[in-house]
C-alpha cells in the first residue's frame, strides 16, 4: 500500500497518516538502518567523519522523521487504533536503540573517528563525546548475559511508561459531571460557564458539562462557591489512575510505579551506578546526587519560612471571610483567589479580556522579532492533525526561511494534558545547505467559545511563552550537526533555561503592550490594573516555590533511595518530603504520584529538579536584560549567539558564562520570586 510516512518530500502529511501506516513504516526504516549499519561495520576500513558519522546521522534523521509524527499524533489526537499501533512499535524502537548502543563494532569505529587527528569542529567533537558516553550508558561494555538483561529491562520499561501515560489520559477522560442547575455553578466566571456549556452541546447535552481537563478543573477549584462541588472535583482529579476515587482501580498506576522504579534501579546497577539518580546525572550539569539535594534543601530553607507565613495569612483570611476553622485541600485555591482579589483587586479572570488570542500570538511573535531579528509568518495549505492547528514560517532578517513550527493551543478530548515542545526534525548539514528545523508547540488552553477569539489567562500566556522558548532553542540553532543542534545534546538540567527565560517578558510593560489589548475595545491594560498585576506577581510565591520543591525532592529521592528489598515506598517518601517542605494540607486520599507523568513517562526521571536549576540560570540571564533594556538588540543578539544558536555543541555552563560573563547566582531567582535574599 502507499504509505504517507515513507513518501514525505518535506512536511508530514498529517491528513493522510492512519494507524495502519505506522508499523509498516517503522519496520521499513529500521530495516534500512540495520542494513546500512551492517555495511558500515563489516570491514576494518579506516573511518572518518564523512564515511561513518554522516551516514549515522542520516539514519537517525530518517527514523526521527517517520516516528515523530506518529508520536505527536498519539499525544494530540489519540485513538484506540493509533494507540495500539504506537504501543506495538515501542518494543521495536527500544530493541533497535539498545542494539545500536551495544554494537561493539560500531563503538570501535566511532572511537576510531574520535581518536583521529583529522580536524574536527567544536560540534563534531561534542557529537563524538556524547556518542561514546551513550555507548557506555547503553551497556556496550557489559558481558553478553548482562547485555541481554539490560535490553529486556529497557523493553519492559518502554511498555510500562507508555501504559502509565495511557492510564492518566484515560482516567482524566473518564470523569464527567453533567449539571443542569446554574446555581450549582455559582461563582464560576462567564468564560468557564460558556466553555462548560459548549462542552455539553458538543456531546448533545443540555446545561453544563465539567471535565478534569485543566481549563475546566482550575476555574472550578478557584471560583466555585459550592465546597461539595470543589471537593468532588478535587477528589476525582487527585485520585486519577489510582486505587481510590470515583474510578477506583480502573486505570491504577500503583503497581506500574513500583515496577518502573525497580527496573530503572536494575538498569542503573547493571551499568555500574548505585542508583538511577546517579545514572540520570550522567547527562546533566549536576556532579552528583549530593549536589542536587543540597541545592533543593538550600532553596527549601530559604523559602519555607515565607511559605509558612503566606499559608498562615490565608488560613486567617478564610476564617474571617467564611468562618472556616480548617482549610481543606479543595478550599485552598478558592480562598487564595479571594485573598488575591481582596489584597490586590485583581484576578486571572479580570485579566483574561486583555489577552485575546489574536493579540497574544502576534504579540509573542513581535517580542521574538525584536529580540532576535526574525519574522514569524502564518502559512495556510499545510496538512495538520486537527483543524485548530496552525503552521508558521520563521524567517531571517533577509527573508530566508530559518525554521517552521506547528501551534496547537486548545484543550480537547483525546489530547494529552499539559504543554510541551517536540520536534519533527532538526538542523543538519546537507549538500548545498542546511536542513530546516521544524517544531511542534502544544498547549491545553481554554478554547474559543462561538465565533469569539479565545481569551487566555495570564498564566496561559506565560505557558505559551515558556513552550515557545523551547521552540526557539530548537529553531534558531546555527549548529549543523544533528545530535547537538537545537535542544539536542543539551544537558537536561539546562534545557529549561530558554523556556523559563522567555516567561519574563510576560511581566514587562513594554512587552505587554505588544501582546495584549482588550478583546472588545483593543485598549491596552490600564496602568492601574497593570500595577495591581505587578503588585500581585509575588502573591504566595513562597508557597509556589515549596510546591515545586516538593515535586523535585519526591522525584529525586524515589530514584536515589530505591531498595529492591523494601520496594519504592512511593507514598511513604512523599509523606516524608511533605513533612519537610510542604505547608498546604493534602487529603488522605490524594494520590498525586499516580499521575506524575513528568517522571514516570515524560523524561524527567530524577530530573524534575531541572526546573528549579534552570530558573536560577534564566533569572540570572534575564537580569542582564534588566540592566541593558529588555529589548536591547545587542543583548538579544548575545543571548541568541551564545545560548540559543549553539545548542548542545558546548557545555551549558560555558554557554551561560559566555553570555553572562560569570557563573550563575541564585539571588536573581529569589528576587524574581519575591523571596527575601538571606543566608541559608
Amino acid at each position: 500500500m502507499n504509505n504517507p510516512l515513507l513518501e514525505m518530500s518535506d512536511l508530514p502529511p498529517f491528513d493522510l497518516i492512519r494507524a495502519e501506516h505506522v508499523e509498516p513504516a517503522l519496520d521499513a526504516v529500521l530495516e534500512d538502518a540495520r542494513a546500512i549499519i551492517e555495511t558500515l561495520t563489516q570491514s576494518e576500513q579506516t573511518h572518518d567523519w564523512d564515511t561513518l558519522m554522516a551516514p549515522l546521522e542520516s539514519i537517525q534523521d530518517a527514523l526521527s522523521q517517520v516516528w515523530s509524527p506518529v508520536s505527536q499524533m498519539n499525544a494530540v489526537v489519540s485513538s484506540d487504533s493509533l494507540r495500539a499501533a504506537y504501543n506495538a512499535c515501542l518494543p521495536k524502537l527500544t530493541e533497535y536503540h539498545t542494539e545500536l548502543g551495544q554494537n561493539e563494532a560500531l563503538y570501535r569505529a566511532v572511537r576510531q573517528v574520535a581518536d583521529s587527528v583529522d580536524a574536527l569542529d567544536e560540534a563534531q567533537r561534542a557529537v563524538l563525546k556524547h556518542a561514546l558516553r551513550d555507548f557506555h550508558l547503553s551497556g556496550v561494555d557489559l558481558p553478553q548475559d548482562k547485555k541481554q538483561r539490560y535490553k529486556t529491562v529497557l523493553q519492559e520499561l518502554s511498555a510500562l511508561q507508555s501504559k502509565f501515560q495511557d492510564n492518566v489520559l484515560d482516567a482524566t477522560g473518564a470523569w464527567r459531571k453533567h449539571l443542569t442547575d446554574p446555581d450549582a455553578l455559582a461563582g464560576l466566571p462567564e468564560s468557564a460557564m460558556s466553555a462548560a456549556r459548549q462542552q455539553a452541546e458538543r456531546e448533545g447535552l443540555d446545561g453544563w458539562l465539567l471535565t478534569l481537563d485543566f481549563p475546566c478543573y482550575s476555574p472550578v477549584m478557584s471560583y466555585a462557591e459550592d465546597p461539595e462541588l470543589r471537593r468532588e472535583m478535587y477528589e476525582a482529579f487527585v485520585t486519577r489512575a489510582s486505587e481510590l476515587g470515583p474510578d477506583a482501580g480502573r486505570h491504577d498506576n500503583t503497581e506500574l510505579m513500583e515496577r518502573i522504579l525497580s527496573l530503572r534501579h536494575e538498569a542503573a546497577q547493571l551499568l555500574g551506578f548505585d542508583n538511577y539518580a546517579e545514572r540520570s546525572l550522567a547527562t546533566k550539569m549536576a556532579a552528583d546526587p549530593a549536589q542536587v539535594l543540597a541545592f533543593l534543601d538550600d532553596l527549601a530553607i530559604r523559602s519555607r519560612p515565607q511559605a509558612q507565613r503566606e499559608f498562615g495569612e490565608l488560613t486567617e483570611f478564610a476564617a474571617q471571610l467564611g468562618g472556616v476553622d480548617r482549610l481543606n485541600a479543595w478550599d485552598v485555591s478558592y480562598y487564595a483567589e479571594k485573598l488575591r482579589l481582596h489584597r490586590y483587586d485583581i484576578s486571572q479572570e479580570a485579566l483574561r479580556p486583555y489577552f485575546p488570542e489574536n493579540r497574544v500570538v502576534p504579540g509573542l511573535f513581535s517580542v521574538v522579532e525584536r529580540l532576535y531579528g526574525v519574522t514569524i509568518k502564518p502559512r495556510t495549505g499545510v496538512a495538520v492533525w486537527h483543524p485548530d492547528v496552525r503552521f508558521y514560517d520563521v524567517l531571517d532578517g533577509d527573508g530566508a526561511v530559518r525554521a517552521h513550527c506547528y501551534l496547537d493551543l486548545y484543550a480537547r478530548a483525546h489530547k494529552r494534558g499539559g504543554a510541551w515542545m517536540a520536534d519533527f526534525r532538526g538542523r543538519r548539514k546537507l549538500v548545498g545547505g542546511s536542513q530546516t528545523p521544524v517544531a511542534y508547540i502544544t498547549c491545553n488552553f481554554t478554547p474559543p467559545v462561538g465565533d469569539r477569539p479565545a481569551l487566555f489567562t495570564h498564566d496561559e500566556v506565560v505557558t505559551l511563552f515558556h513552550e515557545f522558548g523551547h521552540g526557539l532553542h530548537h529553531m534558531l540553532t546555527r549548529v549543523d550537526r544533528l545530535e547537538v543542534s537545537g535542544i539536542n545534546g543539551v544537558e537536561w538540567d539546562a534545557v529549561e533555561l530558554p523556556s523559563q527565560f522567555m516567561e519574563n517578558w510576560c511581566w514587562e510593560r513594554e512587552a505587554l503592550d505588544l501582546l495584549s489589548g482588550h478583546a472588545q475595545t483593543g485598549e491596552p491594560i490600564p496602568d492601574a490594573l497593570y500595577q495591581r498585576m505587578i503588585n500581585a506577581k509575588h502573591f504566595q510565591s513562597g508557597m509556589q516555590m515549596v510546591r515545586q520543591l516538593e515535586f523535585a525532592l519526591l522525584d529525586f529521592r524515589l530514584h536515589a533511595e530505591y531498595e529492591p528489598e523494601s520496594g519504592a515506598g512511593v507514598m511513604d517518601i512523599w509523606s516524608q518530603v511533605r513533612d519537610r517542605v510542604a505547608v498546604v494540607p493534602t487529603a488522605a486520599f490524594n494520590r498525586f504520584p499516580n499521575a506524575f507523568t513528568h517522571i514516570f513517562s515524560g523524561g524527567y526521571a530524577a530530573g524534575y529538579y531541572s526546573y528549579k536549576w534552570a530558573e536560577v540560570l534564566s533569572a540570572d540571564a534575564f537580569s542582564r536584560f534588566e540592566e541593558d533594556g529588555i529589548f536591547n538588540p545587542d543583548t538579544g543578539r548575545a543571548f541568541l549567539d551564545e545560548v540559543l544558536a549553539v545548542g548542545g555543541a558546548r557545555k551549558a555552563m560555558d554557554s551561560f558564562v559566555a553570555f553572562r560573563g560569570r557563573a550563575p547566582s541564585i539571588e536573581p531567582l529569589l528576587r524574581h520570586s519575591g523571596i527575601a535574599v538571606q543566608a541559608a
